[in-house]
């Protein structure tokens, strides 16, 4: 017999003594998991940084007698040797280089193929953050012979899928849920990234904000990357010495006219990212409907990208030492130009084609050397404004990123930390700003999703979050008027009542018309037809007195829990300062029908906001 529709569950009878042991066991347990992560992931930044200097030193250097410089806060580990520079070596090393890569990777693990945050972000949101466990070794190797045979590409893509690779095998090797697992892939995402370029706090910010287009951080990534990125940075920063990967000078902010300036780099910037974005993608396409053999994709890509180094070096591999340079004033404005522009279509070439490296890097690079040349031609042309074109390398390098990857907040930080210089955070926070609304139709990283409700990772979250901002006095208008029945009724009475009835709850109430129980069509199906008793029991012998109800504060969170208790199709709505005061029943078919109602609604504002926000871009 369905018993009524209420009842309360006790509490938890473990002391608050024994609560606080588990807890600390339980944040004891995380921190050791975050804390190994960040250790796999720091090794893992060692070994592809160790693996792209003799990578750089045999192939560049040795075969080729290329040296590019390093940036400030890195050195070569080996000497330079004294072949010469040939500029006909230089132009087929990158086809060589991804001839092996590409065989490597479409032999091995075809998904490694690319800049690997995507990768990521993709096994974030749709495969529950798993990565099979080859992808970070193939990845790893790839990357460092793409990137050290000339072709153009960052270091934070294999680094990415090693951290996130590695979170994801100890997550499923400890037989932990879906959403522990896209945790421990973020973390190892983020600690990976943030200590490859010696900026932890941004490492982890951007593992919590470039899983989204819009601007929106997951928040339960932030703490767990935050413990592994600085555990990564420290032991990354053991090996190849403490500082920032850039040497930037002591640039300042001071006067406001120049802000005009930085309005227009934004522009420089936006048209820039804009044609990155399109010129890595239009590749992308291309290189598919090519037919001839994947593995030979890069290769073709590679001969591309060795045919533009071969009248500007400056494109191929890393270039983090032009943008060094380009921080101390030392290049030209049409040198600065052409390495933006060059590093556009060789990273196209290198990465669209099929290559394996990241697009972090480079973006840091063309930012950068945009900066510079903008920063030089306002120099000369308003020397008492613009006084140090360098600053304007900082901003461009913010800036830039911010454009085509729609994570303007982590990148700041991100560049703040790679130069040290924190001195410009108003003028990179105009730029990135209005660089994100300028474009934000377009996306380096097309695994993005717009928002935690497009994300399949929480759905069930995001059900629970519109239930939960939804009070039951929005529904009052659907409360049903049902027929009271008095508590001294007797039975014989209460069956011609429901003879002519469609209830199918019915509240009891005394004398006085308070509510005082409640019982169900159920609750009299045994009795119904026995003749026995219809004379001797009254309906407040049958009503069950523990009432599960609800008020018009109460959210349809915990309605719906309430409905699910006992499979409960209606509940009792009573006023918040008088359970026993009766207002109607709630059916659990209008609660979901307004619910739906409510989410569609916030679909199609939500899509209106977008093509507003395109249509202004």
């Amino acid at each position: 017999m369905e018993r009524g529709v209420h009842s309360k569950r006790n509490a938890d009878s473990a002391g608050p003594l024994g609560i606080s042991m588990v807890r600390l066991r339980t944040a004891t347990r995380w921190m050791l998991l975050y804390v190994l992560i960040g250790l796999i992931a720091g090794a893992g930044s060692i070994l592809f940084h160790y693996l792209c200097q003799v990578g750089g030193h045999f192939f560049l250097d040795w075969l080729a007698g290329y040296r590019p410089p390093p940036p400030a806060g890195e050195s070569h580990l080996f000497f330079p040797t004294s072949t010469p520079f040939n500029r006909w070596i230089l132009f087929l090393l990158p086809a060589v280089g991804g001839l092996f890569s590409g065989w490597l990777v479409y032999t091995f693990a075809p998904e490694a193929e690319g800049h690997g945050t995507d990768a990521a972000i993709e096994a974030y949101h749709e495969k529950g953050g798993f990565v099979r466990g080859r992808i970070p070794i193939i990845k790893t190797i790839a990357s460092a012979i793409t990137l050290t045979t000339g072709g153009s590409g960052g270091r934070e893509g294999p680094i990415a899928q090693i951290g996130a690779g590695f979170g994801s095998f100890l997550a499923t090797r400890l037989g932990l849920s879906d959403r522990e697992r896209r945790i421990m892939l973020a973390a190892g995402m983020g600690a990976g990234i943030g200590s490859i370029f010696r900026a932890p706090l941004a490492g982890a910010l951007f593992a919590a904000e470039v899983l989204y287009r819009d601007p929106e951080f997951e928040s339960e990534v932030i703490i767990p990357a935050g413990i592994s990125s600085v555990v990564a940075y420290c032991f990354f920063c053991l090996v190849f010495g403490w500082g920032s990967l850039f040497d930037s000078p002591d640039f300042f902010f001071q006067n406001p006219l120049e802000l005009g300036p930085y309005t227009v780099l934004s522009l420089v910037l936006v048209a820039a990212g804009v044609l990155y974005v399109k010129s890595f993608y239009g590749v992308h396409a291309l290189f598919k409907k090519i037919s001839i053999p994947n593995h030979l994709k890069p290769a073709l890509g590679g001969l591309c990208t060795g045919a533009i180094g071969f009248f500007i070096p400056e494109t191929l591999s890393f270039g983090y030492g032009y943008a060094q340079q380009a921080l101390e004033n030392q290049l030209p404005t049409l040198l600065l130009l052409g390495i933006a522009l060059g590093k556009i279509f060789t990273t196209s070439l290198s990465i669209g084609s099929g290559g394996s490296g990241g697009v972090f890097g480079p973006s840091v690079v063309i930012g950068g050397t945009l900066g510079g040349a903008v920063g030089r031609v306002f120099h000369d042309l308003m020397p008492s404004v613009v006084g140090h074109p360098g600053a304007f390398v900082v901003v461009g390098m913010a800036g830039f990123f911010s454009v085509v990857s729609n994570a303007p907040i982590s990148t700041i930080i991100f560049v703040s930390e790679m130069t040290n210089s924190y001195h410009l955070l108003l003028p990179s926070l105009l730029v990135c700003s209005l660089g994100y609304l300028l474009s934000r139709r377009w996306t380096i990283y097309v695994k993005q999703v717009r928002t935690r409700m497009d994300s399949a990772a929480h759905r069930g979250d995001f059900f629970v979050d519109v239930l939960g901002a939804i009070k039951v006095r929005d529904l009052m208008q659907y409360l049903r008027e049902v027929e009271r029945i008095p508590e001294q009724m007797p039975f014989e009475d209460f069956k011609r009542v429901f003879s002519s009835s469609q209830q199918h709850y019915f509240p009891v109430v005394g004398s006085d018309g308070r509510l005082t129980g409640i019982f169900s069509i159920n609750d009299i199906r045994e009795v119904l037809f026995d003749p026995g008793i219809s004379d001797v029991v009254i309906m407040k012998d049958i009503a069950n007195p523990e009432i599960i109800s609800t008020s018009p504060s109460e959210d349809l969170n915990e309605v719906l829990k309430k409905f699910t208790i006992r499979n409960i199709q209606a509940l009792p709505v009573v006023k918040d300062d008088d359970p026993a005061h009766l207002l109607g029943m709630l059916d659990r078919r209008e609660v979901i029908q307004y619910y739906n109602q409510r989410v569609e609604e916030m679909k199609s504002n939500g899509d209106s906001r977008q093509e507003r926000s395109a249509k202004e871009a």
